[in-house]
């Protein structure tokens, strides 16, 4: 099972919130499939109303994004594994079969990464050079042990980059 991280970066307005809900609402078929456990949200303003009704509502736990939003997130995370998104991600058709799949299949010193196609460009071209190189960073999109990320980031060593078949898209 996978511990969901959404990160909201910046100042929240309505449709910030309403990206957040689009990304939450997404997550319910993978926590009635049984491959999402829990969710965190990593706000850079917890303290909005807003934020903190949209976490109460939906079970989410709230944490301030700090240095790291995902270390932020590992702290709060219940599960072994988690699943690191923007908010506004949203799963594509087969998303929980290949989570499923990853959790699996796959070695604890793996780190798996669902396209992101509406990711900046640069973001993209670092990701495919991470997948040759392995990676000490996480991104939006990736599937990380929740230990490795409470040890710090950047990771001590470089993680194998497993590209998934997954995609995230834009709401």
């Amino acid at each position: 099972m996978f511990t969901a991280a959404i990160h909201l970066p910046g100042a929240i307005d309505p449709e910030r919130i309403d990206v957040l809900a689009d990304t939450l609402a997404a997550l319910v078929a993978g926590v009635a499939a049984g491959v999402v456990g829990d969710a965190v949200i990593v706000a850079a303003h917890p303290e909005d109303p807003e934020v903190a009704t949209m976490a109460e509502s939906t079970g989410a736990a709230l944490v301030a994004q700090g240095r790291s939003p995902w270390g932020a997130a590992a702290g709060l995370a219940r599960r072994p594994w988690m699943l690191c998104l923007e908010a506004g991600d949203v799963p594509a058709e087969g998303w929980i079969r290949v989570l499923d799949r990853f959790g699996a299949t796959t070695t604890p010193e793996a780190v798996g990464r669902l396209r992101r196609p509406h990711a900046p460009l640069l973001e993209r071209i670092a990701g495919r050079r991470e997948a040759l190189t392995g990676t000490r960073q996480v991104r939006a999109g990736d599937l990380v042990r929740v230990e490795a990320l409470r040890a710090g980031l950047p990771l001590r060593a470089r993680l194998p980059v497993r590209p998934l078949r997954g995609t995230l898209l834009r709401g």
